[in-house]
């Protein structure tokens, strides 16, 4: 199972990735030992995950969510109908 999430830095931030192992991953970014940005901005908490059967479908769903706007993720995260973006 692959999952795309969106993380609050410190900053007040997001950041979206993906991985197979969302505990581990987010214990990395965490520690400072995540992505290049997490360790700059800090990581605040998990805002948002979804699952996929496969790495294909979580990138394709990160470059979906990365290109939203932020009060377009906002309203992602809210589970505000509407604004999961394009069918992965």
């Amino acid at each position: 199972m692959w999952y795309a999430y969106i993380l609050e830095t410190m900053k007040g931030t997001f950041y979206t990735g993906i991985t197979n192992n969302l505990e581990r991953r987010i214990k990395e970014h965490a520690q400072g030992r995540g992505a290049r940005y997490t360790r700059n901005c800090g990581v605040h908490k998990l805002l948002y995950t979804e699952s996929f059967p496969s790495r294909g479908l979580a990138l394709k769903r990160e470059s979906q969510i990365k290109a939203l706007s932020r009060s377009s993720k906002i309203a992602l995260i809210k589970g505000c109908p509407g604004t999961t973006g394009a069918e992965v």
